[in-house]
């Protein structure tokens, strides 16, 4: 039964939410990729290693996975508008803090101001999103939501980088933290739409001293999203910092062409969250296009490790592969919102989606060292072998999700 907000909405007033909510989620992905382009620059300026460097990133995303979990409890208690307000804001204050940095140590202190940031966007999102917008436009929702984080991943290293060529590293930061910024401006200029009743809010989440607050820790489905997004972080994270180079190294592609592999898989995985947004206005049919999504996804990374073929086809075989990918994203959101209480809606988005955090903080211990050893072709089995996990693990969901529902009906 959808909430009465959802079924007054109206077109208008549910386009304008997806809208600010989605360019939230651009920032916040923005956040997370503004740093790894800059590493030469920040490796000269204060004369660390790359593991060195890679160390802030792992602080970034332990720091934003505890705040994830604990900011879901948060959202349900104040509601979502207040905490986005914040994690803007600190996304804001790291950015300066980065830009002021005199030594390594100050980078790790903005990486966790950073993190604090990062970390309250997925709760917030989707409590806004399942709360506001009209049941038959969530999978619309859900693909927008997909669409601005990859464009956010896409934008940070075209953003920061020519600014850091034409000017300093410093400037290119000093930017980044200026974007959050203006973005937190027009979505206070806008926050009406953003508005949740507290008292509501209160009755709905059990926050009112009804009911557990940790009674949806005890529902199998929960733990089964938690560990489908644990792969799913894994797999992209394999994506976006190995697999270029590896299917580059395996077919001796120019270093033009893999530096564009992951471009084209961004925008390619936007476009097919697109199509992916109307396929998955029936809900009943996400976890088959999770299966359909990443098998394809799955095969094409086996070509890429084991086949022979031109090495000016992998950044076409990488967009195929992101297409396929970002079809199954808006039916990957809805095998949460189909497993989450009403009265949970962020503490389950904050828990569940920690494990995007654990996967971006766990995949490059793995896989980092089959690059350094020369594994190639274990790195992209690797992925397919991640993906395909992913689809046994959408099936389990709706698996333990009607398991739950016999006992329940009977």
């Amino acid at each position: 039964m959808s909430s009465p907000n959802a079924a007054a909405s109206t077109l208008g007033s549910d386009a304008r939410l997806i809208g600010l909510v989605g360019l939230a989620h651009a920032i916040s992905h923005f956040s997370q990729l503004i740093l790894p382009p800059l590493f030469p620059w920040l490796r000269d300026a204060f004369h660390v290693s790359y593991t060195e460097l890679g160390a802030v990133l792992t602080v970034f995303f332990v720091v934003s996975c505890i705040v994830q979990a604990a900011s879901g409890f948060i959202v349900d208690k104040l509601g979502p508008r207040p905490v986005l307000f914040v994690g803007l804001g600190m996304l804001g204050l790291a950015g300066f803090g980065y830009a002021m940095a005199q030594s390594y140590w100050m980078l790790l202190g903005c990486a966790v101001i950073a993190g604090v940031g990062n970390g309250v966007f997925h709760p917030v999102d989707y409590t806004l999103f399942n709360r506001k917008v009209a049941p038959t436009r969530l999978g619309h929702a859900y693909s927008v939501h997909g669409i601005t984080g990859s464009l956010g991943w896409a934008l940070a290293p075209a953003f920061v980088v020519p600014l850091a060529m034409a000017y300093s590293w410093r400037v290119a930061l000093a930017g980044a933290g200026a974007l959050a910024v203006v973005v937190l401006l027009i979505l206070w200029v806008n926050r009406s739409v953003l508005s949740l009743d507290a008292k509501a809010v209160h009755k709905a989440t059990g926050s009112d001293g009804a009911g557990s607050e940790f009674g949806f820790l005890r529902i199998p489905a929960v733990w089964m999203c938690f560990g489908f997004f644990f792969f799913y972080a894994m797999a992209l994270s394999v994506v976006q910092t190995f697999a270029p180079a590896a299917a580059g190294r395996l077919h001796e592609v120019p270093v033009g062409l893999i530096a564009i592999c992951l471009t084209i898989y961004m925008f390619a995985s936007a476009a097919g969250m697109v199509a992916g947004g109307f396929l998955a206005s029936d809900p009943s049919r996400c976890e088959r296009i999770v299966g359909v999504g990443f098998g394809v996804a799955a095969c094409i990374a086996l070509v890429l490790a084991l086949a022979d073929f031109a090495p000016v086809l992998v950044p076409v075989m990488f967009g195929c592969m992101g297409f396929a990918a970002g079809i199954a994203g808006p039916s990957r959101d809805l095998l949460v919102k189909r497993s989450t209480p009403a009265n949970a809606s962020g503490r389950v988005y904050g828990v569940v989606y920690a494990g995007l955090d654990i996967g971006q903080a766990f995949a490059p211990l793995i896989f980092g060292r089959l690059m350094d050893h020369g594994q190639y072709v274990s790195v992209l089995v690797g992925l397919a072998v991640v993906q395909g996990v992913l689809i046994v693990s959408a099936f389990n969901v709706r698996r333990v999700r009607r398991e739950a529902l016999v006992p329940a009906s009977a």
